[in-house]
């Protein structure tokens, strides 16, 4: 395929179908999000190419030329070749993202254990027994299971982790038999070519993952009109994740979609702790994740105490150009959203918040926010921001901060500081999340772990094995002997 070089030229990338590259009228630019630079160039889709896309996808699904043991091997050699070319894939992140060096490799980390993990999926994925003879007449019947793969996998993945979220999508799909069509994001499409490019140095045959590139609101929804997609997987905004539940008919969707995240700190907490680890986790990857601290619900009798604590860490982080090693927050996917951040956060200040460090935007960067004294009505409290901002609210008892946390149309994580294990027991149960952390934030994601939300945070569960049982259908095998 050879996309790593072709990045590396700063070429144009044509799609990629059937193992051929197919280069189209118009392109549509790749900027560098720090210093605004093109740095590649991607085709612009039409819809001929997303059916000759699924016409390759289907067909080499079909062959079912691969055994577990081979899908096995592809996906572990895949993870030794990306530890190898650690510098190429980081660098690339720095530049199509805008993520700074430290969080670039945390992505790389992550994205070969999430290979590892997926390789040794494609070896366990099994069936169970069926007890028919427990009903009368069926004695002389054996049931029992098996998990097949679904097929064709419509795969579109998010500007903010365009590799770790590629993998997590990508790679559990090849260790369930599956073959792929893949959108990334146009902002930063670079991650996905390199991914394929090395998944195909790793053994995988040409035509099991197939690249389409343009905008979303036209590829898209040819992508949801191809009937012989089996599945779609999704991680984006809710508002297209509902299009897309609505427009796929029958078929099953995953859907990984946004967040606000909320994070109570208890009187009784490690208030140290509590500040180091959410000042560090507010921020990363410009605050551009969707489990990123947003809110912060801190017991009245320690709120001067946390707060001053958390500023002093905020302070102390190094803001800039991401290509940096020193840099902790690099800027946002484009100048457009750090505006709209700063507007968000000069709004909430002009109706009451009060900002205890100074809102500052160069660019496309945009320097942590932190505001206290805000409303629940404010956007940068009741909607997701998905940026460097961080609000934090007094509480009198528990309840109060249980409440305002479950208070959001979303519910994918949240977390809790605290040294009560009743508790934390108690939260574990009340707060409406697919994922409740205790003693850490919200932030944090193990990748084996089953990680998906409820509410408007989607449907479905990522991690390897979990991905898996999404992307198989459990078929049901009677003997009469």
């Amino acid at each position: 395929m050879g996309s790593l070089s072709l990045v590396e030229q700063n070429k144009e990338l044509p799609l990629y179908i059937d193992g051929e590259y197919i280069k189209t009228e118009e392109s549509i630019p790749v900027y560098h999000k720090y210093t605004g630079e093109v740095i590649a160039s991607i085709s612009k889709a039409g819809r001929q190419h997303i059916i000759q896309a699924v016409d390759a996808a289907e067909r080499n699904f079909n062959k079912d030329s691969l055994t577990p043991v081979q899908r096995y091997s592809i996906l572990l050699k895949c993870a030794e070749l990306m530890e190898g070319r650690r510098d190429e894939f980081e660098c690339s992140l720095v530049k199509e993202v805008g993520k700074t060096r430290k969080d670039a490799k945390g992505e790389l980390d992550r994205t070969i254990n999430t290979l590892r993990l997926s390789a040794e999926e494609a070896k366990r994925i099994a069936g169970e027994m069926v007890p028919l003879q427990a009903t009368e007449g069926s004695e002389n019947r054996i049931g029992f299971t098996i998990r097949v793969p679904k097929g064709v996998i419509g795969v579109i993945t998010p500007f903010n982790y365009p590799l770790l979220l590629g993998v997590h999508k990508v790679a559990p799909a090849i260790a369930a038999g599956n073959t792929i069509v893949i959108k990334p994001a146009t902002s930063t499409p670079l991650a996905t070519f390199m991914l394929v490019d090395l998944l195909e140095e790793a053994g995988l045959p040409k035509g099991y993952v197939n690249i389409i590139t343009g905008a979303g609101s036209e590829v898209g929804e040819w992508l949801l009109a191809e009937e012989r997609i089996a599945m779609y997987t999704f991680t984006g905004s809710g508002e297209v994740g509902k299009h897309i539940k609505e427009k796929s008919g029958l078929r099953p969707v995953a859907l990984e979609l946004g967040n606000n995240s909320p994070n109570i700190v208890h009187k009784d907490a490690d208030l140290d702790l509590a500040a180091q680890l959410t000042a560090s986790r507010s921020f990363h990857n410009a605050g551009q994740a969707c489990i990123a601290v947003q809110r912060l619900y801190v017991q009245k009798e320690v709120f001067e105490e946390f707060t001053q604590k958390y500023v002093e860490h905020v302070k102390q982080l190094n803001i800039g150009d991401p290509e940096k090693e020193e840099t902790d927050v690099g800027p946002m996917i484009s100048e457009k959203e750090a505006i709209r951040t700063e507007e968000w956060v000069r709004e909430a200040v002009s109706q009451g918040a009060r900002p205890l460090v100074e809102i500052k935007r160069e660019g496309a960067l945009f320097y942590p926010a932190v505001l206290v004294d805000t409303k629940p009505d404010m956007k940068v409290i009741c909607q997701e921001v998905f940026a460097p901002v961080v609000c934090i609210v007094p509480y009198d008892e528990v309840q109060e901060a249980f409440e305002a946390a479950n208070t959001s149309d979303y519910g994918l994580q949240a977390g809790i500081f605290t040294k009560d294990l009743q508790l934390a027991m108690r939260a574990a149960k009340v707060l409406q999340y697919g994922g409740v952390v205790i003693n850490d934030v919200s932030t944090y994601r193990n990748d084996v772990m089953p990680y998906g939300g409820i509410k408007n945070s989607g449907i479905g569960k990522e991690g390897p094995h979990y991905a898996i049982q999404e992307l198989t259908d459990e078929r049901m095998v009677v003997m009469n002997l």
